[in-house]
């Protein structure tokens, strides 16, 4: 049996828009009543608008812990928990600033999140109708690139915590732990600004609605880790990518290898190679 099945509750941050919208329109069609947690007053005002069930919005900014006390009291009991708020930025050493607001958001808005309903998934009876909790990362906090330091430590930090919470709920036969990294998806931190009119998907993007129907397959299938590809980079490129970045630790190579020009070649052959 689904999670996803009439009266259970599904509460997702950063939920107005994007992924999260697209997952939280799958919820209201599969019955199921849906509470909405996004920062954004203009993109929760445009899916009240467009989203149409039991729905709830709550505005609440995720990385204050005493919104998360008021988001509790509001929203007592979920089965389907969602993380998935995020932001990111451009900013570099000395900029206090860059580093405070991603990592506030990404970070701390999933641990937050954990710290209100992990208790309660824990104490679910084992009787009780399937629960799952989705926490939304990114292939940078996997394969690391450079250039964005505070987004890709905020992810990979996101990454352990799932692993961790997958590890501590595994004897728990009724409650699922997923990761979800989206590749290349056309959101409004790629562009797609709600109320914006007409604007163009990149060809090699995935829209929301493709990467929660991925997501979806995934979890029925019990994958914990929920890789997506998208037009342009396939789930081979994907492996061969993290393989890379793992064998800098294993080969005692420089970090982040894979930008350095002089292993430029050795790069090409290790993802030309079949």
């Amino acid at each position: 049996m689904s999670v996803f099945q009439s009266g259970a509750r599904a509460l997702i941050t950063g939920g107005a828009s994007g992924i999260g919208l697209a997952v939280a329109e799958f919820c209201v069609k599969s019955g199921m009543r849906v509470s909405i947690i996004d920062f954004n007053q203009e993109t929760l005002g445009l899916a009240g608008k467009n989203l149409q069930g039991d729905v709830q919005f709550i505005h609440a900014d995720v990385s204050s812990a005493d919104d998360w006390k008021r988001i509790r009291e509001e929203v007592k009991d979920v089965d389907f928990l969602m993380l998935n708020a995020g932001v990111t930025g451009q900013g570099t050493w000395g900029d206090e600033a860059y580093f405070q607001k991603i990592l506030n958001t990404n970070l701390f808005g999933v641990i937050h999140g954990l710290n209100t309903y992990v208790p309660s998934f824990k104490s679910r009876n084992e009787d009780a109708s399937p629960a799952a909790i989705v926490i939304t990362g990114s292939k940078q906090g996997i394969t690391n690139p450079p250039g964005n330091p505070a987004y890709n430590a905020s992810k990979a930090a996101v990454k352990t915590l799932a692993e961790h919470l997958s590890f501590d709920l595994k004897d728990k036969k009724n409650v699922d732990v997923h990761l979800l990294v989206p590749g290349w998806t056309f959101t409004g931190l790629s562009g797609n600004t709600p109320g914006s009119s007409n604007p163009q998907k990149p060809a090699g993007a995935w829209t929301p609605s493709q990467v929660s129907s991925y997501m979806l397959d995934k979890m029925k299938a019990g994958a914990f880790y929920i890789i997506c590809p998208d037009n342009d980079v396939s789930e081979a490129m994907d492996r061969k990518r993290i393989l890379w970045s793992a064998g800098d630790v294993v080969e005692g190579r420089p970090p982040l290898t894979r930008w350095r020009a002089e292993f430029e070649g050795e790069v090409r052959e290790w993802m030309e190679k079949k």
